[in-house]
C-alpha cells in the first residue's frame, strides 16, 4: 500500500468512526461496532472497511445490511468532511477477529482453570 493510500485509509477509518459513534441513526448501526481496518486500492477508488461488533451471531446479518443501506450516506458525509477529490466506493467487510480472539482466551482460561482443579 501506498503511503498515500495509508493516509486516506486511516482518514477514512477515523471518519466513518466519527459518524458511527455521532451521527448515524439506523437501530441496526447501535451498539458496539469498530472499525478495525481500512484497506484502499492503490488507485483510491476502492476501500475495504472491515467492521467488528460484540453481540449475538444472530445480529451480524443485520448491522451488515445497516451498512450496506447506509453506504451512500458514509460517501456523502465523507465528502463534506474531507477535502478527498474523489471519494472511493465503500465496501464493508466483517471482521471476525475480535470475535476469533475472544473464544482463543475463553479456551485458554478453561484449560487454565481446568489444570488448577488437577493440581489439587
Amino acid at each position: 500500500m501506498t503511503r498515500r493510500a495509508e493516509r486516506v485509509s486511516n482518514l477514512i477509518r477515523n471518519e466513518i468512526s466519527n459518524l458511527l459513534q455521532e451521527q448515524v441513526n439506523d437501530p441496526r448501526l447501535s451498539g458496539f461496532i469498530s472499525v478495525t481496518t481500512v484497506s484502499t486500492s492503490s488507485d483510491l477508488k476502492q476501500a475495504k472497511i472491515f467492521v467488528s461488533f460484540l453481540g449475538e451471531s444472530a445480529n451480524k446479518n443485520k448491522v451488515m445490511e445497516g451498512f450496506k443501506a447506509a453506504t451512500g450516506y458514509f460517501r456523502k458525509e465523507l465528502a463534506e468532511r474531507t477535502t478527498l477529490r474523489t471519494i472511493p466506493e465503500l465496501t464493508f467487510i466483517f471482521d471476525e477477529s475480535i470475535e476469533h480472539g475472544s473464544r482463543v482466551l475463553e479456551l485458554i482460561n478453561r484449560v487454565a482453570s481446568e489444570s488448577s482443579k488437577d493440581d489439587n
